[in-house]
């Protein structure tokens, strides 16, 4: 008789291998409309990841998954800073990511108590939470950068996962090859990634090779313990539209590509973080080049801010990258606020960060049917209701009523020709589709449909 004992299961990937669903890959499906089957099959090879920190599961979190044939999520950054700490004002920022759409928080706290802050947001949000242990490691531990060691950057790791982190950003790509061919090849901006930055930083000063890289197999034996998702950080993305697709940023992406195979050999799931500062016309094929060379797994980019010069308006053009970024295979997208490159974020830049990356909450776009019947009515609250939720929709809604209720409208034509409404009509048109949809064909069962709604239903899907 054998001895040999059953490997315990312990991570979403470890189940998925074992052929079994879990709740929560059971949640995933029931809320991506997909067959659970079809969630475990992509868990299993990595193509999907649901970040769920066994601790945050017993605290009641929500399932969410990232990766191919899902919806792309959106994270919104937030943390207490030494040039800021404000407990309050984060915790604003908290309740907006929840009431409007979010989908996962990143606590980037560096300063202060910020276990403290951390595991009360672990306690009360149902959201993914996402750390980079890094940020915190030199106030965690009370020592400068250069002083830190492989085991003091560890323990803060381990601290992170006993609080429930559910996916940490560990920047293991910048490596000592990765350097030597950043040092070669050259760049504008050098590195912008803040964790990237710190551990080159040490890795020059110490002359040691990166820790996380060196020993990435026992930062895997903590991440599967409390089935934590590494979020593999680009430490070399483009700081400026001219170093995008460079050498370097290549480089670390191949040295990702090799982590990710050895992260699910290890029962571990994984996502790779992104760009950065991109040319528009450069955004799909890095898309695609990520996701061959890292083997289909999640990807999460930043933005990608499709100029340098929009400061003050980051989070349009970065929203603008987004759909680009989604609708040509990102996964998981991170806001950006129109405080970028200028200060620290207050609650309304939090909002407005978080509304526009929305607009391509779910790529790519499939010919199925327009938003809603709403759209094609002048019942402006349903408008608002049926809309991303932003309170700016239901006030420009409020003035637009008042406005309304002071003039008078032409009467609708006679002769009804279908009429085009593009998904945004103006009042002379919804009073034809009201006219239309009085007619026979908008009865129930009734076919077929009037044109404008056909032409809408081919290219909007909300």
């Amino acid at each position: 008789m054998s001895t040999q004992t059953e490997p315990k299961l312990v991570t979403q990937i470890d189940f998925a291998r074992a052929g079994q669903i879990t709740p929560q890959m059971k949640e995933v499906a029931e809320r991506e409309h997909r067959d659970p089957e079809y969630i475990r099959e992509r868990v299993a090879d990595g193509r999907i990841a649901i970040p769920a920190n066994i601790v945050h599961i017993k605290k009641g979190m929500r399932a969410f998954g990232v990766g191919e044939g899902l919806s792309t999520k959106v994270n919104v950054n937030l943390g207490i800073s030494g040039d800021k700490a404000d407990a309050a004002e984060e915790w604003k920022k908290v309740k907006i990511a929840e009431d409007f759409g979010a989908d996962a928080i990143m606590d980037l706290s560096n300063s202060g108590k910020t276990r403290q802050f951390r595991q009360q947001l672990i306690d009360e949000t149902p959201l993914m939470v996402g750390t980079v242990p890094m940020y915190d490691a030199i106030g965690y531990m009370e020592k400068p950068l250069v002083k830190l060691t492989k085991d003091d950057l560890f323990e803060v790791v381990r601290a992170h996962a006993e609080d429930g982190v559910d996916f940490m950003t560990i920047h293991c790509g910048i490596n000592k090859s990765v350097t030597k061919t950043f040092k070669e090849t050259g760049r504008l901006m050098n590195i912008v990634s803040r964790g990237g930055s710190l551990l080159f930083g040490w890795m020059e000063v110490t002359g040691n090779e990166n820790p996380f890289y060196e020993y990435f197999d026992e930062l895997l034996e903590i991440c599967h313990e409390y089935d934590v998702t590494i979020s593999l950080g680009d430490s070399c993305r483009p700081g400026c539209l001219y170093d995008s697709n460079d050498a370097t940023e290549t480089a670390e992406m191949i040295e990702l590509g090799k982590l990710c195979k050895r992260a699910w050999a290890a029962g571990v799931q994984v996502m790779v973080e992104g760009p950065g500062h991109m040319a528009l016309d450069e955004i799909a094929a890095n898309m695609k080049l990520q996701k061959r060379l890292c083997h289909n797994a999640p990807f999460y980019v930043l933005g990608p801010l499709v100029t340098d010069i929009g400061v003050g308006y980051d989070h349009i053009t970065a929203a603008i990258g987004g759909a680009i970024s989604a609708s040509s295979g990102a996964d998981f997208l991170c806001y950006v606020t129109p405080a970028e490159h200028l200060c620290l974020p207050n609650a309304q830049d939090v909002l407005d960060g978080l509304m526009l990356p929305r607009s391509p909450h779910t790529p790519p776009i499939s010919p199925r049917r327009c938003r809603t019947p709403a759209t094609w009515t002048t019942r402006w609250a349903r408008h608002a209701a049926s809309s991303t939720g932003t309170p700016c929709g239901s006030a420009r809604s409020t003035q637009l009523r008042a406005r309304s209720a002071t003039r008078s409208l032409p009467p609708p034509p006679r002769a009804l020709a279908p009429c085009v409404a593009r998904c945004a009509p103006s009042v002379p048109l919804t009073r034809c589709s009201k006219a239309q949809r009085s007619t026979s064909a908008w009865r129930i069962n009734a076919s077929p449909e009037p044109q404008s709604v056909t032409w809408c239903s081919s290219i909007v899907d909300m």
